[in-house]
């Protein structure tokens, strides 16, 4: 039986900046180690929102082109405090990744490969893939309570890992499974109530499923019709003043538009613009080389903030290179970093502000919920299988090569993070260092 639900202090700002903060300094591990960190900190431990909730609102992002944990940040963050809490939420989540890849950057292109760089970075390449997977089995072990959820995780993971199919499509046909099994079988989503996995173990949450809607989370015409057109409005002066300065074929100018399809025209968080990003920075544009993109990538999975912050470190190498600014790379390198960012960003915060009043109308309409579930379902499957791509990016770092060592960490830190005796930062940490003395010791390559 559900406790009675009870009116705790509100969350207050200060304490939610803090927050905000603080994630984006720990969170590691891709949009689903990201998800993990929100959820187990958010829903487990600090009780701040219901498990209902925190999952209705992944499933939104999950369906937005852009990053999905940065705009579930965003998206919570807009939920407690209004749109000053969702902006916080969203620029504290990207703003310590943009600093440190800006900083990483800059010793990328001045210093080289230093060992006790590489060293920390292959200790932390397997908790990456432990994140992940413990994502996979948090999510899962929360939402598949129906065979025929299984079996959707089981068709997604097969249709990603075997058939390659876009991840759009994935989405598009567990909403539609979603919406027959809405109609057709009900009873497969009677068994996946939150507030049987939370409620009786953790107590309510601060903002529960029985929570009223706070007025600045209902729809409003007015506020909608305000969101886009100020987010049209900081984007076409941002892109005049970039034509000002450089003209239409400036590197800034370019970036700036070429960023923002790539913000708007793909789905599937940071693991489905990567190809694009790709193909346009470094065989369209030139703006780095293939061999630098890899390095950049290298450095998105292994420092915190959403994966596709890779844009950042994009920006700075070509940004640098032009010298922009003359006799300055540093200083055009961080330009251009921004410029990219920001053009990158701003349509989720459009999305988050003006979808989350719809999508928080619509969380006790079943014909919306069920076909959200399946999504979940859909989700876990697509979780998992980057787990296994990533797992065999790391233990089989080169063909017939199997690197024991990388299993043990990956190993040792899912355990740690499935037991919840450490805190993902000490795991982080920790791993990193073992590498750095691993390294050193020459007992790694």
């Amino acid at each position: 039986m559900s406790p009675t639900p009870i009116s705790p202090t509100p969350i207050r700002l200060r304490d939610a900046l803090r927050f905000w903060l603080r994630l984006g300094f720990i969170s590691f591990g891709g949009p689903a180690g990201q998800i993990a960190i929100m959820h187990r900190e958010l829903v487990e431990q600090k009780r701040w929102i219901s498990e209902r909730r925190f999952l209705h609102a992944l499933n939104y992002c999950m369906l937005l082109p852009g990053p999905e944990a940065q705009q579930l940040a965003t998206y919570l963050g807009w939920l407690m405090h209004g749109r000053v809490g969702g902006i916080a939420a969203g620029v504290l989540f990207v703003l310590p990744s943009l600093l440190i890849l800006i900083a990483l950057s800059y010793v990328y292109l001045t210093m080289g490969q230093l060992p006790a760089v590489a060293g920390f970075f292959y200790g932390i390449k397997p908790v990456v893939v432990a994140l992940v997977a413990f994502a996979a089995w948090r999510i899962g072990t929360r939402t598949l309570r129906h065979p025929v959820l299984l079996a959707i995780t089981i068709a997604s993971f097969v249709a990603l890992a075997v058939f390659d199919v876009y991840f759009p499509w994935i989405i598009l046909s567990a909403a539609l499974i979603g919406m027959l099994l809405g109609r057709l079988a009900p009873h497969v989503f009677a068994t996946g109530k939150s507030d049987d996995l939370s409620g009786a173990s953790s107590g309510p949450a601060i903002i529960d499923d029985a929570t009223p809607t706070p007025d600045h989370a209902r729809f409003d015409w007015r506020r909608l019709v305000l969101v886009i057109v100020i987010g049209i409005g900081l984007w076409l002066g941002a892109m005049l003043a970039l034509v000002g300065v450089g003209g239409t074929t400036g590197t800034l100018t370019q970036m700036g538009w070429f960023f923002t399809k790539a913000a708007l025209l793909t789905f599937g968080g940071a693991y489905a613009v990567l190809p694009y990003v790709f193909q346009g920075a470094v065989e369209q544009h030139q703006w780095l080389t293939a061999a630098q993109m890899i390095d950049g990538l290298a450095l998105g999975e292994t420092t915190p903030g959403p994966l596709i912050m890779v844009v950042a470190f994009v920006g700075y190498i070509g940004g640098a290179s032009r010298e922009l600014i003359e006799g300055a790379p540093f200083l055009s390198g961080a330009l251009a970093a921004s410029v990219v960012t920001f053009f990158t960003f701003l349509p989720s915060f459009v999305f988050i502000l003006a979808g989350g009043p719809l999508v928080e109308s619509t969380r006790n309409d079943f014909k919306f919920t069920a076909p959200l579930t399946t999504i979940t379902a859909a989700v876990v499957g697509v979780i998992a299988q980057l787990a296994v791509l990533f797992a065999g990016l790391v233990f089989f770092p080169a063909p017939g090569r199997f690197d024991a060592v990388a299993l043990a960490l990956a190993l040792v830190a899912f355990v740690l993070l499935l037991r919840q005796r450490l805190n993902v930062i000490w795991v982080i940490l920790g791993a990193g260092l073992m590498g750095v003395g691993l390294t050193l010791a020459g007992l790694v390559a």
